[in-house]
């Protein structure tokens, strides 16, 4: 199904409410290290429409600051357009606010893609192009986040040709769906999963439940847990519910956090995301609170420690 914009806002902003109010607040065992944001976009609603770049209500300057206020270090950044992901590469203010930029080829020109993009062969010969032509800053690391409401349309000719081309590229796959969705799109990859790197944005956001994760992350071992928006992870005081610490505990190389800046509300909600990260990773182990906030995506994608 197509989102209802305006509907979602409305609950967007009642979410970031309840999860601030929730996240409890900063103390000697919070988490206090470095981070990776592992679901960012930079949309042109905060950045700005292409012929007027950078004068939207969130410029370069603006969320560059709540990155390193934050102690955000590097993020996967996949925008719509791919102009505010080149942007924040390509720029010295990230330079110069110590944040590396792993960009990814998001799927979409436009809202009309998200419910569209499986069945249109441009967007696959996009894809080639984009890669093709890089990022000022490096290459292209990834493609996504795209998001699939069927999980019929995993086994579409374009998906199928997009996780094909995600494994001969070495590319990681940023993908929101279902749990049945990521079976079928291994399954199209030419090592069935077994080399696929996917990561699984908010680790299935109906709220899969925690042994259908177990599940998975044992039968696909490069399958990573990105962790915004993911329903049933904390309980009291923001701190991990108890079946999500023991997965984390289990697979502590195989989840990361994540913003999800899909709306410009999660931008001023920044501050308190972070913050609400930093509260229940305090309550993990603290080499694994480390791995799972910053070690496991800069390893993934070669990021040297700040």
């Amino acid at each position: 199904m197509k989102p209802n914009w305006p509907a979602a806002r409305a609950l967007l902003a009642q979410a970031a409410i309840v999860f601030v109010a929730t996240a409890g607040t900063a103390g000697a065992a919070d988490y206090s290290g470095p981070l990776f944001d592992a679901h960012l976009h930079y949309n042109e609603e905060a950045f700005g429409l292409p012929q007027a770049a950078n004068t939207g209500p969130h410029p370069l300057a603006d969320v560059l600051a709540r990155m390193q206020r934050n102690g955000v270090r590097a993020i996967i950044a996949n925008s719509r357009p791919n102009d505010g992901t080149k942007a924040l590469a390509a720029s010295p203010q990230t330079r110069a606010a110590g944040v590396t930029v792993v960009p990814f080829i998001r799927l979409y020109r436009n809202r009309a893609d998200y419910d569209n993009w499986f069945r249109d062969e441009t967007i696959f010969e996009m894809v080639q192009a984009e890669f093709a032509r890089g990022t000022s800053a490096g290459p292209f690391r990834g493609i996504g986040e795209f998001h699939l409401y069927d999980s019929a349309n995993a086994n579409g000719p374009i998906a199928k040709k997009l996780m094909a081309f995600a494994e001969e590229k070495n590319l990681a796959v940023l993908s929101h769906v279902d749990d049945v969705a990521i079976d079928l799109l291994m399954a199209n990859t030419p090592s069935k999963g077994q080399k696929a790197r996917i990561i699984w944005a908010h680790t299935g956001i109906g709220g899969v439940p925690a042994a259908r994760v177990d599940e998975l992350m044992g039968k696909y071992p490069l399958l990573m847990g990105e962790l915004s928006y993911r329903p049933g992870l904390t309980c009291d005081n923001g701190k991990l519910c108890p079946e999500w610490r023991a997965l984390m505990l289990k697979y502590p190389g195989r989840f990361m956090i994540g913003s999800d800046t899909w709306v410009n509300q999660r931008w001023q909600y920044y501050d308190d995301l972070m913050k609400g990260y930093r509260t229940w990773l305090g309550d993990l182990p603290a080499d694994v609170a480390r791995r799972i906030a910053w070690e496991n995506g800069a390893t993934l994608f070669g990021v040297k420690t700040p």
